[in-house]
């Protein structure tokens, strides 16, 4: 296309009206409008898409997004897309991955500051020091890590399909215990579902950690006939006190199919806001704990990533084979 010619976009009204439940009109013209006309400009001229993570705020997530979800999604979204940048409205590992699987594509992050408590727990030295301690033990690694650290990795996965991954790798390779890696409670919340013993390691995301189970029973006598919806990162005695466990995805899926009145889910807080737009029949309970890190991506930092195409993601070349393969074998797995 040429990046000169006139770029025909829809009408404001149309533009608003997927957040037209959450947000008032006038806020959103003040505040969104301008930069969302652009990006949807920018994304034409450079041929470009925008994976937005289920974190990410309405306005990006509803507004400008092609594609959304939680890590799984977005891996698979990734790996099929033709266009020939990818912008990651997610956080660096979320970036990383991307580029794993579209190493020939130009991978922007807004804001190369949107790290992770939780790829920042754990190092690829981490890992091989694992392996040494555990020799023969298969290693499955959370996504939300370094591609350093996947490169050492015999598998990846995600929330979404933790579980069949490790009793897939444990069928398959014929034993009873995995090292499952950096997060130790989505490790130990699987675990409780499997059976499968696991050699855990202490890392934590900063917003699922700081739930409680006495926070959970408040929220119940608060708003009686709540359903309670909890991240498998959070400390498993919280997802206890949860009526449903699951990944964002998993989540989505639930409030779509079972259409709750009332409905608390235990995760970051514009996650709520997002289904509130798709279902505003459901009241949403929101308990907001908020990732600094998703935060960082803005509107105004989608688009000037756009307009100057800095912050390109890069991946040393030696990293990739090993990374990538680690990702493939979690996309193989259905």
């Amino acid at each position: 296309m040429d990046r000169f010619a006139p770029v025909e976009l829809p009408s404001r009204d149309a533009l608003y009206a997927p957040v037209a439940s959450i947000m008032a009109r006038e806020d959103w013209e003040e505040r969104f409008a301008a930069d969302i006309e652009a990006i949807l400009r920018l994304k034409c001229e450079r041929n470009a898409v925008i994976l937005a993570h289920n974190y990410q705020t309405p306005e990006i997530f509803h507004c400008v997004s092609d594609m959304r979800g939680d890590s799984l999604a977005l891996a698979r979204e990734a790996q099929d897309t033709e266009a020939s940048v990818i912008v990651m409205a997610g956080v660096e590992f979320m970036a990383e991955t991307a580029k794993l699987m579209n190493p020939g594509k130009t991978v922007l992050i807004p804001d190369d500051r949107a790290g992770c408590s939780l790829a920042d727990s754990i190092t690829a030295e981490n890992v091989r020091a694992l392996k040494a301690a555990h020799p023969g033990v298969p290693v499955i690694t959370y996504v939300n890590s370094s591609a350093a650290v996947k490169a050492e990795t015999d598998v990846c996965c995600t929330s979404g399909n933790a579980r069949k991954v490790v009793e897939t790798v444990a069928r398959e390779w014929g034993v009873d215990r995995v090292i499952m890696i950096p997060d130790e409670f989505l490790a130990r919340n699987v675990r409780n579902e499997t059976g499968i013993e696991m050699i855990t390691w202490p890392g934590h995301c900063e917003v699922h950690e700081k739930f409680t189970p006495q926070e959970i029973r408040q929220y119940r006598r608060m708003h009686p006939g709540v359903v309670v919806l909890a991240h498998p990162e959070c400390p498993p005695e919280v997802v206890a006190e949860a009526d449903y466990s699951g990944s964002t995805a998993g989540m989505m899926q639930f409030v779509a199919e079972k259409r709750p009145g009332k409905a608390l889910l235990v995760t970051e807080c514009s996650m709520s806001d997002n289904l509130a737009a798709l279902f505003p029949a459901t009241q949403f309970v929101r308990p907001c704990n908020l990732c600094p890190h998703m935060k960082r991506i803005t509107l105004p930092a989608i688009r000037n990533a756009l307009e100057t195409m800095t912050r390109a993601v890069e991946i040393p070349d030696a990293l990739i084979p090993a990374a990538r393969r680690s990702v493939e074998r979690m996309l193989d797995i259905r």
